[in-house]
């Protein structure tokens, strides 16, 4: 890792951790609808990530020493990291992975505030029950993480990406 990356990795840990923070209140408030468990891995697709998550998660699990387990079979667009149904980087896991099953409010491309939640969970819930307060804010992170991702991109020397690139989750594993 070069020196100026680790200042990067502190703050994605910081909002990472305001991430986590925020999804076990909503969690908790919703704990009897989320089905959420292990096993449980519909959700679990090859993501495309944002350059500071891939490569901290490359870096964390160097630091770590951790050869990370890739599945020999996949579903189609599945995740390589999903095992015997279970994510073998979960400790590393992208943020995208760590909000899911809760319900996320985002704006839509009309500009109206859409929710999404698990097909799995709140299937005994009044939707109309949903309010700001009670679902997590995905565009306020996302937005946090964007800005964040655009600052370790205009000082990382190794690859010229641009602040709308994604990169596949499953590239993690070209590192190892």
């Amino acid at each position: 890792m070069k020196e100026g990356e680790n200042k990067f990795f502190e703050k994605y840990i910081l909002l990472r951790d305001e991430i986590d923070n925020k999804s076990l209140e909503i969690e908790t408030e919703h704990t009897k609808h989320i089905e959420c468990k292990k096993g449980c891995d519909m959700c679990c697709m090859d993501y495309k990530i944002l350059p500071i998550e891939f490569h901290y998660i490359i870096n964390d699990l160097n630091t770590k020493k951790i050869v990370p387990e890739i599945s020999t079979v996949i579903k189609e667009g599945g995740c390589i990291f999903l095992k015997n149904h279970a994510c073998t980087i979960y400790n590393q896991r992208p943020v995208i992975c760590r909000t899911h099953g809760l319900p996320l409010l985002f704006m839509n491309d009309n500009n109206d505030w859409e929710l999404s939640a698990c097909d799995l969970n709140f299937t005994k819930y009044n939707f109309e029950d949903f309010t700001l307060d009670n679902t997590f804010p995905q565009d306020k992170y996302n937005s946090k993480l964007f800005m964040l991702n655009k600052e370790f991109i205009s000082e990382f020397q190794e690859k010229n990406y641009n602040e709308f690139d994604l990169i596949p989750i499953k590239d993690i594993i070209n590192h190892f």
